[in-house]
């Protein structure tokens, strides 16, 4: 026989191998399943997104090694690689200014507020880190000396999630004074008595500076917790956490937050059917961290690991704000700047000015020098050693659609015209409406249907105060003013009505008791 004749055989009794097989499997499943019963595929686990487990932060994560990776090698300084033991490049040196070495502060090498050249930053952090209790505990002193710090709730009134409002005024007043007093005096006499209760807030450690988040955010996101500095105001005194998020391309839907925290770990999850394809690329950016002063790779931060660095929403927490600080980027020296509240996006497709004092024009410009001015304090030589990240105006306009999204919390009793319906609002919330709009002068900056007038005004609030003056400062909306403790560009207001004592006060209102009580409840109608 050759070979020609010997392939087709040998492909025969393969052929023939192979049917045997899956014939002997198949018997052998039929022998496994009772007779008339047609054996049920397996099915897949259900799962949806509310079955799968709580996600953990993705920024995180992104920073931390695997559990099951080598440790790193400890590799200590010696004195061969300090910088101040390295070899010259010429002996030519020893006869020069400073030979050749550079003895003041050398921006890459030193840490911001390095007090000395080369102090290094670790030293730096351990100094920071035995200081902070001493830093917590003045401005502590501070805060119970001008105010009440035992909250007083609410028991009707909530935000929109269910966080009862703190009421006030919670300013304590000098030698015995009561608010009518106050207002008898002049404004040169209360500056001269100092008595004023509204005097400027200070951030609790100004010469660094920074921003600084409340620890019900710092506890769920321990990546944004300093080392060398607390945030200060009690919890009681500050926004719900998470807030709710309201969209005005979707009112129908109310708060769509769901409960949760919008981050890179749920924000395709939460938004994808919601909002448009452009509007979820810059809601992507808006969560995406971008290196910042005090949160960065870099070991000049205030972190006590490298951070990737912050988002934007997690100052701007859900579009809207938890109460986070820093010092404005407008002013210098250093010791000139102010305390700046985080402010909410809410409402930002109503607003033709943004920043406090930088009267940007555009969402598209406020979005682009956020990242410049309060990222980095308005520095861009510290930007590029900490990782400046150009955006370039195809994702600041996606970024500026999606903020232009957030829509204000819903005002039942207002009408379409900005003005409480009378068949639901009370006698006293009517009576606070008129007071808002005649005699306490509220709606000269805040008039409505968004009740702000898109300019800066300045109060010349240094007339009752030994405090220099402050300027022109943006006007922000009141609507949904009620979620947005603590108040006035520093948050020295802890409450509504310590805003209305504080106005009541430096406009010369004369309100009454009452007035008071119906300002306020018709500013919660907002």
């Amino acid at each position: 026989m050759n070979a020609s004749h010997s392939r087709p055989s040998l492909f025969r009794m393969l052929l023939l191998l192979l049917v045997g097989t899956v014939t002997a499997v198949g018997q052998s499943k039929n022998s496994q399943t009772p007779p008339g019963e047609r054996e049920a595929a397996p099915k897949a686990p259900a799962t949806s997104d509310i079955d799968r487990p709580a996600p953990r932060d993705a920024i995180q994560e992104a920073q931390a090694p695997a559990a099951n990776a080598n440790p790193p090698t400890q590799v200590s300084r010696d004195d061969k690689t300090a910088p101040d033991k390295a070899q010259p490049s010429s002996p030519a040196f020893n006869d020069q200014v400073d030979k050749g070495r550079m003895l003041g502060f050398d921006f890459a090498r030193d840490p911001l507020n390095a007090k000395r050249p080369g102090q290094t930053a670790d030293e730096i952090m351990r100094q920071d880190m035995a200081a902070k209790p001493d830093v917590t505990a003045l401005q502590r002193e501070l805060l119970e000396s001008r105010y009440n710090l035992t909250p007083k709730l609410d028991t009707e009134v909530t935000m929109a999630r269910g966080k009862p409002l703190a009421v006030g005024p919670t300013a304590k007043l000098k030698d015995g004074r009561t608010w009518e007093d106050l207002a008898k005096m002049t404004a040169d006499e209360i500056r001269e008595k100092d008595c004023f209760p509204y005097p400027s807030l200070p951030h609790p450690k100004h010469a660094t500076g920074g921003q600084v988040f409340p620890q019900v955010q710092t506890k769920q996101f321990p990546r944004l917790e300093r080392f060398d500095v607390e945030f200060d105001i009690p919890e009681a005194f500050l926004p719900e956490f998470p807030p709710a998020i309201f969209l005005q391309s979707r009112p129908e839907l109310g708060d769509v937050s769901r409960g949760e925290v919008v981050s890179i770990n749920n924000f395709h999850r939460l938004f994808k059917d919601l909002v448009t394809p452009v509007q979820l690329d810059g809601l992507r950016m808006l969560v995406t961290p971008l290196p910042q002063e005090e949160f960065n790779a870099t070991d000049d931060r205030k972190t006590e690991h490298p951070s990737l660095g912050v988002t934007c929403l997690d100052c701007h927490v859900n579009g809207h704000t938890t109460g986070q600080f820093h010092l404005n980027p407008d002013d210098r020296p250093q010791h000139r700047r102010f305390r700046l509240d985080t402010v909410s996006l809410r409402g930002m497709f109503n607003q033709q000015v943004h920043g406090s004092k930088r009267s940007l024009r555009s969402v598209e410009d406020f979005t682009e020098f956020e990242q410049r001015t309060a990222y980095f304090n308005g520095d861009p030589v510290r930007a590029v050693k900490k990782g400046m990240v150009p955006l370039d105006r195809i994702r600041v306009s996606h970024m500026a659609q999606m903020q232009n999204m957030f829509d204000f919390p819903p005002a039942p009793k207002l009408t379409v015209q900005g003005r409480l319906d009378p068949a639901k609002a009370s006698e006293s919330e009517m009576r606070g409406e008129a007071l808002f709009l005649g005699k306490a002068q509220c709606a000269v900056c805040h008039p409505p249907p968004v009740f702000m007038d898109q300019q800066l005004h300045d109060l010349k609030a240094e007339r009752f105060l030994n405090e220099p003056p402050r300027g022109p400062i943006k006007t922000f909306t009141l609507r949904g003013i009620k979620e947005s403790p603590p108040y006035m560009h520093d948050g020295r207001c802890f409450t509504l009505e310590d805003t209305v004592e504080f106005f009541n006060l430096v406009l010369g209102l004369n309100l009454n008791a009452q007035e008071k009580t119906d300002l306020v409840a018709f500013m919660r109608c907002l």
